[in-house]
């Protein structure tokens, strides 16, 4: 009797187990691979969606409208990948047997005990809702975050991803940034001073830098960079061995650093042809007095 209880017993358990995979792992199985190839068709379908926008900008010379669209494209794709995962989550808790129904209804209790542990969670995603909402920064921007610079690569409702001109990769979350500068809102500058030799006159240098920076707004190369005509703001300071005038370039977002290095290679060219003396330090080595060589005899 005791065998046939645990014949019956074991034959209960494995046609339990071939009905759970022919059935319940079936369907947990199929649900997985219509997930993935969700996945799979709004990432291709949003991407190409996004370079046929991405194109008509590039055709308007819209960078500002380019950022938007990969910022807002990429957090698009994050929300659609956490919706259908959760989604197969809810599937799987129903195939292996445990009810939705009471652990929707202990979320609110359940939510009141996580809360006080996922404050910073929650404070990270409304500081990332608010910084999107605001349009503060977008991907491919130049910002310093709490003191470190570099090139925003991605941003999530939590985090933002940035990497340095090193090759760093710094991971921000929204709730501890502190303080956020973007250099690439809208459109960029630059002011930064060139120091020339006392003996020169203020005037000539003022009068060159000038026409070095009209020929560099006729070049087709920078034209379009330039939004406004490269201002000579004067003299700015005496300084211990030059007299510095302050320069100042409104350039399209990103184009301030290449255009204030080409202005700064066609100056120095400029200046040589001029003879406009650009001052250096200058080390002057000191040997001491000369002195009598020492009278030394070697006896055996």
């Amino acid at each position: 009797m005791n065998t046939e209880n645990i014949t019956l017993a074991f034959n209960k358990i494995i046609t339990d187990i071939v009905n759970w995979l022919l059935y319940d792992f079936t369907y947990i199985l199929i649900s997985l691979v219509v997930v993935i190839v969700l996945i799979w068709l709004l990432n291709a379908i949003s991407r190409n969606l996004e370079k046929v926008i991405l194109k008509r900008s590039d055709a308007l010379h819209d960078k500002e409208a380019q950022k938007r669209v990969k910022t807002l494209m990429s957090i698009g794709r994050g929300i659609m990948r956490l919706i259908l995962w959760a989604i197969f989550a809810l599937i799987l808790l129903k195939r292996i047997g445990i009810e939705i129904g009471p652990i929707i209804a202990s979320a609110g209790i359940a939510g009141i005990a996580i809360g006080f542990g996922a404050q910073e969670l929650i404070r990270d995603f409304l500081a990332g809702f608010f910084v999107l909402l605001d349009n503060q920064i977008r991907t491919d921007d130049i910002v310093v975050i709490n003191g470190t610079t570099g090139v925003v690569e991605k941003i999530e409702l939590r985090t933002i991803r940035l990497r340095d001109h090193s090759g760093v990769v710094h991971i921000f979350q929204h709730g501890k940034i502190n303080t956020l500068s973007n250099m690439t809102k809208e459109w960029s500058a630059l002011v930064f001073e060139i120091g020339v030799a006392y003996k020169e006159d203020v005037d000539t240098v003022i009068a060159i830098m000038k026409s070095v920076g009209e020929d560099l707004e006729k070049d087709s190369r920078f034209s379009g960079n330039i939004l406004e005509p490269i201002s000579i703001l004067g003299v700015e300071q005496f300084a211990n061995s030059s007299i510095q005038l302050k320069v100042r370039i409104k350039t399209q977002t990103g184009e301030q650093w290449q255009t204030r290095r080409e202005y700064m290679r066609r100056l120095k060219y400029a200046f040589d042809k001029k003879g406009i003396e650009i001052p250096f330090p200058h080390t002057t080595l000191y040997w001491g007095e000369k002195s009598k060589p020492m009278d030394i005899s070697l006896q055996k």
